[in-house]
């Protein structure tokens, strides 16, 4: 697939790997279409990409996932047919399973795992319709393999890969492909944003994310991976090791255990 010129609607585009997106994308000559709370940084997003005209902003909040059907029903009457949905909105978590109230669980859940299904289902039939869309999902490295203190974000980026694994099963008859997309570190605010056991945000930055990949590196990596419609794509530097090691669990328990990584 040749990504240049197609309609991609990008959520979570308000920074870090989303606001990369958009920036590599609008320079492939893509209409774009960003998503996200913060209406204010995108409006900002939107000022700092070359052709302006070419970006829209729609205002989106995963967790109201239940009127995600009217919501998407607006976009495309309003903006025609999307080629590629970009799901890359969502939340990390750093605190002790003993110590996480049942309601971050839950917030993570909401946003993670059911505000991305939500979505992806309120645009599937528009898919089906035009025997064409392309369904890509930002989820991680934890989706593979677990780490302490993320409990909660690791079991709603497993459920991501279970859900879309039987989408491209169930849908490749109608042309509709899908792409997961497992990073590992990348320098954004993923860990200052992460939810503590009370819920609060963390605030501080992880030293590992601090020192991962770029936005700008990894969004090229992600495009690529997308053009070339790979079914998963771990977009890592030495943790990435970690997929090969999940066929020795043993050993990756270890590994893991031994790691500095909070």
């Amino acid at each position: 697939m040749n990504i240049e010129g197609k309609t991609v609607w990008i959520t979570g585009a308000s920074s870090g790997i989303g606001e990369a997106l958009t920036y590599a994308l609008n320079k492939r000559n893509c209409k774009l279409i960003i998503s996200s709370r913060r209406v204010h940084e995108l409006q900002a997003v939107r000022s700092n990409c070359q052709n302006k005209d070419a970006v829209s902003i729609v205002p989106l909040d995963l967790a109201a996932y239940e009127s995600m059907p009217e919501r998407v029903q607006q976009v495309v009457a309003e903006f025609g047919p999307i080629d590629i949905l970009i799901n890359n909105a969502g939340l990390s978590q750093r605190s002790l399973i003993a110590e996480t109230a049942i309601d971050v669980y839950k917030k993570l859940i909401d946003i993670n795992y059911l505000g991305t299904v939500a979505m992806t289902k309120a645009l599937l039939p528009h898919f089906i319709t035009n025997k064409n869309g392309h369904f890509v999902t930002v989820t991680s490295l934890m989706g593979k393999f677990g780490s302490p203190y993320r409990s909660g974000y690791c079991g709603a980026k497993h459920a991501l890969h279970g859900f879309f694994d039987v989408l491209r099963m169930e849908h490749a008859k109608d042309g509709i492909g899908v792409t997961l997309i497992c990073p590992g570190f990348v320098n954004t605010n993923v860990a200052k944003n992460a939810l503590t056991a009370d819920g609060s945000s963390q605030n501080t930055q992880d030293k590992a994310t601090q020192n991962g990949l770029s936005v700008e590196t990894f969004a090229k990596k992600m495009i690529r991976a997308i053009e070339k419609e790979k079914f998963e794509a771990y977009i890592a530097r030495k943790e990435r090791m970690g997929i090969y090691l999940r066929f020795f669990p043993k050993l990756l328990h270890k590994v893991v255990l031994k790691s500095t990584v909070k």
